[in-house]
């Protein structure tokens, strides 16, 4: 048999069908692979994109968002509502609740799940918002303008009380650091978000850490007690890999699958994309583990060619995501833990400014709050690794391809 007949006949299985898992097996048809795919989700429904839940969908603007893709049409098998069970690598099979199968390669695509609050779990109107069914859920409460308590003041807690807001609902956001964004963004970026809530109708209590919460109400450990008729819970998400454990695949410290440069596992013929893997960048010089939606994008293509295995293709790329929250469109490009200076375009009391990031006069990382070019310009800058003239970037009115050295 040649090795091209060998490589056609290989069997792929991704488990997982959210952005990763779906791009992946879309990107091996591009690429040229002519195997069996399967694509194997635990949800019953048609895999679908999760940006628009917590706007469009919830607000009824949106039955859905499920991914344009004729599955079938792209010989890609589709089994759905399976939840993966665990993985013998030795066996080359995938244990699913509908049973075991075999697979040449396999792709974990498992995405991440929701970190629950504690003591919350089976009270009545305690909601997460990760799933269509979760925003299916919350959409005759927010259509209801009913009092809404938010647990957490990341990205999906803003976005959720912009769209809470936006349907008429009273809004409470605790957030039990200092701060929103406080995993996120250094204190002194987060702070001039702040003002957003206030501006928008919605109360944002800092420092305040959730006791319990009951039918109606949460109170928080100062005594408190906030009236609630639903509770919506945005305090971070960690990889789905629980399953994971005992097949030999190595976890990481947060659980995540660590993925060499090629998203390769540590053991043969699995690969992991997505919000469930950690890859090594050359870029940052250490380990990311990305959350976000463009990461699922770009990853799986790496993934497709590397199955393809006609050129190694390492993964390196500059993160990127975007929020919609208070009527601002906030952009971020980049990883900004190695920076030694700070430097911004604009004034952050006002609607449209920048921050940009810089290691020894390149550009690491930026965040734009209402400059959507500044984003565009200085992703390509970042990628290019092209020396920065601290003087000309911290200029608003000059475009920051203008700004180098």
């Amino acid at each position: 048999m040649s090795e091209q007949t060998t490589q056609s006949q290989r069997r792929v299985v991704v488990a997982g069908a959210g952005m990763a898992g779906v791009q992946t097996a879309v990107a091996l048809r591009e690429q040229g692979f002519t195997g069996p795919v399967t694509l194997i989700g635990a949800e019953p429904h048609q895999p679908y994109d999760r940006p628009p839940l917590s706007k469009a969908v919830l607000l009824g603007k949106s039955e859905g968002s499920a991914f344009d893709v004729d599955f079938e049409a792209l010989g890609i098998e589709l089994r759905l509502g399976r939840e993966v069970l665990g993985v013998r690598p030795a066996d080359h099979e995938l244990d699913t609740e509908g049973g075991s199968v075999p697979y040449d390669v396999l792709v974990l695509a498992t995405g991440a799940e929701p970190i629950r609050l504690p003591g919350a779990e089976g009270v009545p109107g305690v909601h997460l918002l990760r799933t269509l069914d979760d925003a299916e859920r919350l959409r005759p409460v927010l259509a209801r303008q009913h009092a809404i308590v938010v647990v957490g003041a990341g990205w999906i807690g803003a976005e959720f009380a912009t769209a809470a807001r936006e349907a008429g609902c009273a809004v409470t956001v605790v957030e039990a650091a200092d701060r929103p964004l406080a995993g996120a963004l250094p204190a002194e970026v987060a702070a001039p978000m702040t003002s957003w809530y206030a501006d928008s109708g919605t109360v944002l209590r800092t420092h305040a850490r959730v006791e319990r919460v009951e039918p109606g109400a949460v109170i928080l450990d100062d005594g408190s007690l906030l009236p609630a008729d639903a509770v919506v819970v945005g305090i971070g998400a960690r990889p789905a890999t629980a399953w994971l454990a005992g097949s030999g695949i190595e976890l990481g410290a947060h659980g995540d699958v660590v993925a060499d440069d090629h998203l390769r596992t540590s053991v043969p013929d699995v690969y992991a994309v997505g919000d469930c893997a950690s890859f090594p960048s050359g870029r940052y010089g250490e380990r990311l583990l990305v959350h976000h939606w463009d990461n699922a994008l770009q990853g799986p293509r790496t993934v497709a060619a590397n199955i393809l295995g006609e050129t190694a293709a390492v993964y390196d790329p500059v993160p990127y995501f975007w929020s919609e929250q208070f009527g601002r469109f906030v952009q971020y490009a980049g990883h900004h833990a190695s920076a030694d200076t700070t430097l911004w375009r604009g004034d952050p009391s006002g609607p449209a400014w920048t921050v940009c990031w810089l290691k020894d006069d390149r550009l690491v990382a930026l965040l734009a709050v209402g400059r959507p070019r500044d984003l565009a310009q200085g992703r390509r800058l970042i990628e290019a690794g092209t020396p920065m003239d601290p003087e000309l970037l911290a200029d608003p009115a000059r475009p920051m391809k203008a700004a180098v050295a």
